[in-house]
């Protein structure tokens, strides 16, 4: 088999795992509960959206696919499943945790992947959950659930 043929193969691949995360991850953010809102955008909308962006990104991957240049091995490996699974224990987290709890879950543990020391991923994730907090609450007027965990 020709390297190109791999390669598309292989891409092909990517985007079908991408899809299923995608569809994962819509799922999940589909089924978020919250009390009341008079807003008809509510705090679903976010992972629903970018669930359809994912979708949408890797059905394209899926019929023009890229060229590989390498497959990660070893700690990139690592890094870059981490990165999914972080996603889907912050969606996992989100009804416990409500959105803070879990969006400082998702920034917290994507700092670290991508190399930043402790202190500065408790920092950034602490100033991005505050930042996304007061977009959605404040900018944007959404509810968002504090969760079961705290009331």
């Amino acid at each position: 088999m020709s390297n190109t043929v791999e390669n598309r193969r292989v891409s092909r691949i990517a985007a079908l795992i991408l899809l299923g995360i995608a569809i994962a991850y819509g799922a999940g953010g589909a089924t978020i509960e919250y009390a009341f809102s008079s807003d008809p955008l509510g705090p679903r909308a976010v992972p629903v959206m970018l669930a359809a962006l994912l979708a949408g990104l890797s059905l394209l991957y899926l019929v023009w696919p890229g060229t590989v240049e390498a497959i990660p091995a070893g700690p990139a490996l690592l890094r870059v499943l981490a990165i999914p699974a972080i996603l889907a224990l912050s969606v996992a987290l989100f009804e416990p945790l409500g959105f803070a709890g879990s969006t400082f879950v998702l920034t917290f543990g994507a700092a670290l992947v991508f190399g930043a020391p402790l202190k500065h991923a408790l920092i950034g994730g602490v100033l991005q959950t505050l930042l996304w907090w007061t977009v959605f609450a404040y900018v944007l007027q959404v509810y968002l659930p504090t969760g079961s965990l705290f009331g």
